[in-house]
């Protein structure tokens, strides 16, 4: 049974960092594209970023990209979201999502997901 289990959210101010952690049990990710969602209250769950099972490739929504980073540690299986240049906007639940399947699409479907972690940005 694959858990994913996200860590590292909190209350910050604009401008700030954060890092967010996804460790994953019951399964090695390192054959598996993993992801990171955020939902933000009153709408819709959002894709954020992905990475290939090598960290080779990785992908973001328009939004974050310059900001945000994705990596991974096969070894650890662990796969992180570095956030910088925090805006309000940012604010949301961000969830650690992983596909079951070996294809190396940087997007959805995902099949796994965690209990998610709440980011909270202040102006």
């Amino acid at each position: 049974q694959v858990q994913l289990v996200e860590s590292g959210g909190g209350l910050v101010q604009a401008g700030d960092s954060l890092r967010l952690s996804c460790a994953a049990s019951g399964r090695t990710i390192s054959w598996y594209v993993m992801g990171w969602f955020r939902q933000a209250p009153g709408k819709e769950r959002e894709f954020v970023a992905a990475i290939s099972s090598s960290g080779g490739n990785t992908a973001y929504v328009d939004s974050v990209k310059g900001r945000f980073t994705i990596s991974r540690d096969n070894a650890k299986n662990t796969v992180y979201l570095q956030m910088s240049s925090l805006k309000p906007e940012d604010t949301a639940v961000y969830y650690c999502a992983m596909r079951r399947s070996i294809v190396q699409t940087l997007g959805p479907p995902f099949d796994y997901w965690g209990q998610g972690t709440q980011v909270t940005v202040s102006s």
